[in-house]
């Protein structure tokens, strides 16, 4: 396996998954520019979308960290994986795409919309209210254990570990 990781990315839940998994593994370090805070273009080499994570495993490249945690939780660690049908893979499903969909909306607009400055301003109480809500709806669901869905680590802990260092 060959993980295309770049800095301050979603690819780091995927360097915490390999690391947990115990998997072989190599990886391929990418920075962003720091000025544009972009990815290189090398990284269009490796997909169309020039984006990070990237895994190349079995002859195969996928992108896209939720879909990278699940195929690789399926054929590495399948019991990070709640079994299907219960309730607490509802709850894993729910987390899964949480972290991608509802909680990175607020976290995205607070990033791009601090970059326009005072122009940015009237938007920015919207945003933090979401940011409040989002961040409080993942501290209420948070188990005594400190994980999201079992007592022990799951693919669902590693998709919320994003927003969760972003909080």
């Amino acid at each position: 396996m060959k993980l295309h990781h770049l800095n301050r990315s979603r690819s780091l839940r995927i360097l915490w998954l390999l690391e947990e998994i115990g998997e072989p593994y190599e990886i391929v370090l990418h920075t962003r520019d720091p000025d544009t805070n972009l990815a290189p273009p090398a990284l269009l080499d490796v997909h169309p979308l020039g984006k990070s994570p990237v895994l190349e495993m079995d002859g195969d490249t996928i992108i896209e960290s939720g879909a990278i945690t699940e195929i690789l939780c399926m054929k590495h660690a399948p019991q990070m994986i709640p079994p299907v049908g219960t309730p607490d893979h509802h709850r894993h499903l729910e987390c899964m795409h949480f972290a991608e969909g509802s909680v990175m909306i607020p976290v995205l607009l607070n990033l791009y919309v601090g970059r326009l400055g005072d122009a940015g301003a009237p938007l920015h109480p919207r945003i933090q209210s979401e940011l409040e809500n989002h961040f409080a709806y993942m501290e209420s669901i948070l188990r005594t254990s400190g994980h999201f869905v079992l007592d022990e680590i799951s693919a669902a802990d590693i998709m919320m570990s994003f927003p969760a260092q972003i909080a």
